[in-house]
């Protein structure tokens, strides 16, 4: 008896990489395990119409996995909790082996009652695992500019109250995505070399070693994936994320989607 034959993947069909739900479709096909296509509509707030006869485990945008979301019945399969999934919870968990230890947890409005020189630089992100706005390194007088506008905007993914993290930035050597399952790394890609892309499958042994010493302190869920930077001579946790809605790069698309499928198996 096939254990899958009551799980199926749900894969967003228009993503960046055709290729990508190519691999997931034959990796589905490999292990027995049914395989649907969906569509998402630009800013519908409703989910597509799927069959709900088995347990799904989704992947797609960062819109759709906020669909599934809101709904509880289905969100077994999306490895996501909003309130754990935050660099503010990462610090507090990982300390010093994350890359942004000395970082500031703060909203826009308090970060503009600090004293920084206009021509400071600082590296600003979201707090929390969203597409809000992408990490970067700004000089504080540009991220003064960017509150002004928003207080002259209506912006449903950021408000003056949003949490951001605020630190100095770093020369960061190499950047790996390590996809993680029961606290194991089950496949890995490197996707950047001194902040630009490049994309190699897998990760020095260092690298696997070092993520599961750290998940054997703290996961934020047993299914997600970690991104490790090399900063001098030192290995350090940039960011967690939801893995439904993580890029691939080079990583072994089947064997992540064994891996993911075999763990969701044993919930039922």
């Amino acid at each position: 008896m096939n254990r899958y034959n009551t799980l199926q993947w749900v894969v967003q069909r228009m993503l960046t990489d055709s290729n990508d739900i190519q691999k997931i479709r034959e990796a589905c096909e490999a292990i027995s395990v049914d395989f649907i296509e969906v569509d998402i509509i630009p800013f519908t707030d409703q989910l597509p119409d799927f069959p709900l006869d088995k347990q799904s485990i989704f992947y797609g945008s960062t819109n759709f996995m906020n669909l599934v979301y809101t709904h509880p019945e289905l969100s077994k399969g999306l490895f996501l909790d909003k309130k754990i999934f935050t660099i503010e919870n990462y610090l507090m968990q990982w300390q010093s082996y994350m890359l942004n230890s000395t970082a500031l947890v703060v909203t826009f409005q308090e970060l503009m009652d600090m004293p920084y020189d206009e021509e400071q630089l600082l590296f600003i992100r979201p707090n929390e695992d969203s597409k809000a706005f992408a990490g970067e390194t700004r000089p504080f007088k540009d991220i003064t500019d960017w509150y002004h506008r928003l207080t002259q905007i209506e912006n449903t993914n950021l408000s003056l109250e949003t949490k951001i993290i605020v630190g100095e930035p770093y020369n960061i050597k190499k950047e790996w995505r390590l996809w993680i399952v029961d606290k194991k790394v089950v496949a890995a890609s490197q996707y950047r070399e001194y902040f630009k892309l490049k994309k190699v499958e897998g990760c020095p042994p260092e690298v696997t070693a070092f993520a599961e010493q750290r998940c054997q302190e703290y996961t934020p869920h047993s299914v997600f994936v970690m991104d490790i930077g090399l900063c001098g001579d030192s290995l350090y946790i940039i960011e967690c994320n939801c893995m439904n809605s993580a890029g691939f790069y080079k990583a072994d698309i089947a064997q992540i989607i064994h891996s993911v499928t075999d763990s969701f198996a044993t919930m039922f």
